[in-house]
């Protein structure tokens, strides 16, 4: 009998009755004044003049109306550049050790700074990740069982005075040492700077753990998954770790990935998605009867809302300053809403760039459906990534196929504009290109009528090319760090998208 697990699973049943959010709504405006109180000296804070802020009778209102949207480009230009280059209570009292370090959708370094206040957060939404296993009905052994984690690198690189690295990273380094004994591949191995190198030594430990749960972006854990297997000859990932139960999701949908897992899994597993960004842990899923994730509203992240619609939106993806935003208590179901967040990393109504859903407002729960800057509009056909998302699950039932990534842009040859479509696409199908660019504009002609409109008039024509799904897992490898957390965008411009045309014609000609 699994004594230590029945206690383990016995706990964790108890937080999860007296733990999380009684209250999402009034939790939040805890945070918001919390987070304002902590920064009231800061050079941001008293530019703003928070005191003042703070003794307005409406709180939300008033920091909506007195401080601007931020993107990043914006905040590091007028605030962050100072604090990583030493300067400390600029945006956050103290200065970061850890800066996160995320290529944006044209490779362009980011570096965000994470505070302890932010380590602390995330610490704490582990928390609520585990006390959420409660209710997927787990055995009490699962809980005896080791934990494999892995992303990025925790070998991180000294700058100004701060380590930087990948936030899964950062993360990872700051393992509590009580779960250093539960924690694969532990330090040695992740510290690998080189993803292959890191692989290989994890393949060889492998048979000599107990894995009842992995963790990571599905893409680079399918990749680790396979070999592992072929580096011990085994047929599936349960002949290694015969315990190998949960899969937790982090930064994509999981959905496109599922077959590729169940062909790796001698039999199913259960998989919670998160919701762990650079800029902090935002939401994890909770309830085994939803596949939607709940804000974590009570863990010093301030959330607000603004509808996704065109006139809100910049071309490069930012938020208009007059773009409305609403907080928790205003929200609809099923309305897609640009998420801004501020944090105790010292990011005051920062424009993450993901767009989402409400699933259930009562539980603040959601679902991540897009970015801001994957929106095809170059003449006029207003085409979102939640349009193409659809489109693609279509194509999938149609073809009995399974689309693991795609890549769009919208090109001009021969002065006419057309849609160029990539599908990452690894099973034999009978149908050619041609038919999927025919049936995939039929689709999105019947279902955006500014699509169709576009289609009659300066939009000429629309091409799809299929190609293994491991081209984007290269590309990636290629343009940012292999392992990381960086997805190859939906949406590209022009010129980096003649570059991964370029890429691609040369790994189908080798």
């Amino acid at each position: 009998m699994a004594i230590i697990g029945e206690i383990i699973k016995k706990v964790v049943e108890l937080a999860d009755r007296h733990l999380g959010n009684s209250n999402p709504v009034e939790a939040q405006k805890e945070v918001l004044e919390e987070l304002l109180s902590k920064a009231e000296d800061t050079s941001f804070g008293k530019y703003y003049d928070f005191k003042r802020m703070l003794s307005q009778e409406d709180l939300q209102a008033t920091f909506q109306a007195t401080i601007p949207y931020h993107n990043y480009d914006k905040i590091y230009a007028e605030w962050w550049h100072k604090v990583y280059h030493g300067q400390k209570d600029i945006t956050w009292p103290g200065k970061p050790d850890f800066f996160a370090v995320s290529s944006g959708t044209t490779s362009k370094k980011k570096h965000i700074p994470v505070t302890d206040a932010m380590l602390k957060s995330i610490r704490a939404a582990g928390i609520q990740q585990i006390k959420g296993a409660a209710d997927f009905n787990l055995p009490a052994e699962f809980f005896e069982k080791e934990i494999l984690m892995f992303g990025s690198s925790t070998n991180l690189k000294e700058v100004n005075g701060h380590l930087e690295g990948e936030i899964s990273g950062i993360s990872a380094r700051q393992i509590p040492f009580w779960f250093e004994g539960y924690y694969r591949p532990g330090n040695a191995i992740s510290s690998i700077d080189d993803w292959d190198k890191r692989v290989e030594a994890l393949a060889r430990e492998a048979p000599h753990w107990d894995i009842g749960s992995i963790s990571g972006i599905p893409s680079w854990i399918e990749l680790m998954m396979k070999k592992v297997i072929a580096y011990h000859q085994a047929n599936t990932i349960h002949d290694i770790w015969p315990n190998f139960q949960v899969f937790t999701s982090g930064g994509v949908a999981f959905e496109p990935y599922k077959k590729s897992f169940d062909r790796l899994c001698s039999r199913p597993i259960t998989v919670i998605d998160t919701y762990l960004t650079s800029e902090g842990y935002l939401a994890t899923q909770t309830r085994k009867d939803t596949d939607a994730m709940s804000l974590i509203t009570d863990n010093s992240i301030f959330f607000e809302f603004v509808p996704f619609k065109e006139q809100y939106i910049n071309e490069d993806g930012s938020l208009k300053q007059d773009a409305p935003a609403i907080t928790l208590n205003q929200v609809e179901e099923d309305v897609n809403y640009v998420l801004v967040i501020s944090t105790v990393s010292g990011a005051w109504r920062y424009v993450i760039g993901d767009t989402i859903i409400f699933t259930d407002k009562e539980k603040a729960e959601i679902k991540i459906t897009g970015r801001t800057k994957h929106y095809l509009n170059v003449v006029g056909s207003q085409l979102s990534v939640i349009h193409m998302n659809k489109a693609i699950t279509r194509l999938e039932e149609l073809f009995e196929c399974n689309i693991k990534e795609f890549t769009v842009a919208a090109l001009k040859e021969k002065d006419e504009y057309l849609h160029r479509w990539y599908l990452g696409i690894d099973d034999e199908v009978k149908a050619g290109d041609k038919e999927f660019a025919h049936q995939l504009d039929a689709i999105l002609k019947e279902h955006n009528k500014n699509y169709a409109v576009a289609r009659t008039k300066a939009l000429k024509s629309v091409e799809v090319h299929r190609i293994p799904s491991v081209l984007f897992q290269q590309w990636t490898e290629k343009t940012n760090q292999k392992g990381g957390q960086v997805k190859v965008p939906r949406v590209m411009q022009a010129q980096p998208f003649r570059k991964w045309e370029s890429f691609i014609s040369q790994q189908m000609k080798g």
